[in-house]
């Protein structure tokens, strides 16, 4: 069974107490509802699983979306403990997004990304096959990552990410906040831990 992470969040410039509140609360339902589904599945496979077949895909089907969608809040979480901190001007990470970004590097690239319509994720993984990044816009947290690649900055851009804050229209005000309020040194170690 998984526990709901307690994380230790400062003051976020520009995202108020209420609407981090609000966010965490909605992860707390992905914990719950990954633990209920993962017990659902238990029980029907110790009981009649030949008539019960649907239901047992539908419950499987179902997992990946609370699953994904606890994980993916944990990333988000993660990173603004400790406080905003800037990306190392001339470490791994600036190199790698500048290689294949240009000179906008990582940050300009997530932010056009993120000017897709529509509600999602921004996700940027590492490829220790092409010792390369790549970012991806995820639809549906159960839909579209890029498999086996470690997550190194997930940016949620699901409108309980900012409707407290921010009204839709404002969504770029809202991705400007969140890399303002960005711990860089939690990414770089996510790098750092995928590129052993």
């Amino acid at each position: 069974m998984y526990e709901e992470k307690k994380f230790n969040l400062p003051e976020l410039k520009g995202l108020s107490a209420k609407q981090i509140e609000a966010h965490l609360g909605l992860y707390a339902g992905y914990v719950k509802h990954t633990n209920l589904l993962m017990e659902q599945i238990r029980v029907l496979k110790d009981s009649d699983m030949e008539n019960k077949a649907y239901v047992m895909a539908e419950l499987r089907r179902r997992l990946g979306f609370e699953f994904d969608g606890m994980r993916m809040h944990e990333y988000y979480f993660s990173q603004f403990e400790g406080g905003a901190q800037a990306m190392e001007e001339n470490g791994a990470l600036s190199s790698l997004g500048k290689n294949r970004y240009g000179e906008n590097g990582i940050m300009g690239h997530v932010k056009e990304v993120a000017g897709t319509r529509g509600i999602g994720w921004v996700v940027v993984y590492y490829d220790d096959v092409s010792k390369a990044v790549h970012t991806a816009f995820v639809g549906d947290h159960e839909f579209g990552q890029l498999a086996g690649l470690p997550v190194l900055l997930a940016l949620d851009l699901w409108e309980h990410a900012f409707m407290v804050d921010y009204l839709p229209a404002q969504k770029k005000d809202y991705v400007d906040v969140f890399f303002d309020n960005l711990n860089w040194s939690v990414v770089e170690k996510r790098l750092a831990d995928a590129a052993k």
